[in-house]
């Protein structure tokens, strides 16, 4: 459907001429534009914090092998190169009897002299740290590693492992949940609002389709009249949340340094453009949906 540079020019000079008379009516759909998508902003940083806690979780599941106290240098070395060559294993990390002591005497803390009765004796024993590409491989090669010559045992925790998965999964589902109701929502209070704008001026628009005027000449003044109210309320909204969740996470680091939140470049930036897309295709959305009823004449 091609146009003519003066029916663009025209357009857009409705558009605008629109938004200037409805001062109002433009303000309240940007604000509401604006709160809308505020609201779907903050819960789509919170699905996607998340999500890569999750992620994070996920992780730090590892498979820890335990190795027999007579299994020599040559012994240890050959279970490390058969684990690295097991399908699934990313990073096998051997840690020694001397460092397994010394890890235990650091979470004790100052209640280090407790191993004192112990003398010089080192109660641990030589072990391996594996990690896998993928948690749910952690229970079909777990019972490999158990049966690799010197090794005493291996356990994963498979208990804590498969709550953890379980509370992964319905963080996640949960999250694509909320944010699909939120923006199913925001499209209904943006539609809504932009109805009342179509409806102070059906007269106008059932004046125009009696003179002749085709349904897409109608419409294209309301849907860009509907995608700058909502650009303009995706901006307000981005520029919130870039603002709160800048200072929210310096808080939390500056507190909890040990939380695996997302850092703000490039998350605040996609989040600022999808909402900008947001914003723009919900307001044209928004006023397609609006303005059917009334050029049904």
């Amino acid at each position: 459907m091609a146009m003519s540079f003066s029916t663009k020019e025209y357009f857009v000079k409705e558009t605008y001429k629109s938004i200037r008379r409805n001062g109002f009516m433009s303000f309240a759909s940007i604000s509401t534009v604006a709160v809308s998508l505020l609201v779907l902003g903050m819960f789509l940083l919170i699905f996607l914090n998340t999500n890569n806690l999750a992620q994070y979780l996920e992780s730090q599941v590892q498979v820890s092998v335990y190795m027999q106290d007579n299994a020599s240098a040559e012994e240890l070395k050959a279970v490390e190169a058969k684990l690295k060559k097991m399908p699934g294993v990313v990073k096998v990390t051997p840690v020694s009897k001397q460092q397994a002591l010394a890890r235990f005497k650091e979470r004790l803390g100052d209640q280090e002299q407790l191993l004192n009765s112990l003398g010089k004796d080192n109660p641990f024993p030589n072990s391996f740290e594996v990690q896998v590409d993928n948690p749910e491989r952690i229970k079909v090669i777990t019972p490999s590693i158990g049966q690799l010559p010197k090794v005493e045992t291996a356990k994963f925790g498979q208990e804590v492992v498969e709550h953890l998965f379980s509370l992964t999964k319905i963080l996640r589902f949960g999250g694509i949940v909320l944010v699909i109701f939120l923006a199913m929502a925001t499209l209904f209070i943006i539609s809504n609002t932009i109805r009342l704008t179509v409806f102070a001026r059906r007269k106008e628009v059932v004046i125009m389709k009696y003179v002749g005027a085709t349904d897409w000449f109608i419409r294209w003044p309301f849907l860009l009249e509907g995608m700058t109210l909502g650009f303009f309320g995706a901006v307000i909204a981005s520029v919130c949340i870039n603002s709160l969740y800048a200072g929210l996470l310096e808080r939390i680091h500056a507190t909890l340094a040990f939380l695996p939140l997302l850092p703000t470049s490039p998350l605040l930036f996609y989040v600022t453009i999808f909402l900008l897309a947001a914003g723009t295709g919900i307001g044209a959305l928004g006023s397609y949906i609006s303005l059917r009823k009334f050029l049904r004449v």
